[in-house]
């Protein structure tokens, strides 16, 4: 699945590696579906997790604050201060100054779910010890670079996770998989070879 302010067409590139070996399919995500994106192999986002793990103050604090400011910024008619808060969280400081206006309207179209995401980002009731009932191999990436939230509960699905290769690749951050595609995607390829 893709990142929450993306499409299906930030894995096109993937789909095209594989598709001469596997059958692949990248569906468009909607926030009714949230949950099915956030147990991705990327930058796990089930910051509920973290929350149970340890209650706030934790390493879940950045994309809390993040994800209420952008949410008070929606309620004040405010996207392109919504989408600056949540894309400059996940990608830096100035991230949306300098996105480039045809990739700035999308974005602004789904910023206004950020308050369901926030709610699915929180309050996802699955369990941490759930995850050891997945008896296929999992490929866990995560950007070395990333804000703490994401390699928190990396962490913590590494620990209970019985099949799982962890991955965490130097010099990327939460958005690895649109600002190093080709990285991400020669991992997952080589993953998939080998399983």
């Amino acid at each position: 699945m893709h990142a929450n302010a993306s499409s299906s067409g930030q894995w096109r590139p993937l789909m095209e590696l594989l598709a001469p070996r596997f059958r692949v399919f990248a569906a468009d995500s909607s926030p009714i579906r949230a949950s099915i994106v956030h147990v991705g192999a990327w930058g796990p986002t089930l910051f509920a997790l973290l929350d149970r793990a340890s209650p706030p103050p934790n390493d879940s604090d950045g994309i809390r604050f993040a994800v209420a400011e952008a949410a008070a910024a929606v309620a004040a008619g405010d996207p392109d201060r919504a989408a600056a808060c949540f894309i400059d969280f996940w990608s830096g400081e100035g991230t949306w100054a300098c996105t480039p206006e045809a990739r700035r309207a999308p974005i602004r179209a789904s910023i206004v779910h950020v308050g369901a995401w926030g709610s699915t980002l929180f309050t996802e009731p699955t369990p941490l010890a759930a995850f050891a009932a997945l008896r296929i191999p999992v490929l866990l990436m995560v950007g070395a670079s990333s804000p703490p939230a994401g390699r928190g509960v990396a962490r913590l699905l590494r620990r209970v996770l019985p099949r799982v290769e962890m991955v965490e690749l130097p010099g990327l951050g939460h958005m690895g998989p649109v600002t190093h595609p080709d990285v991400v995607n020669d991992a997952i390829a080589s993953f998939l070879e080998r399983s």
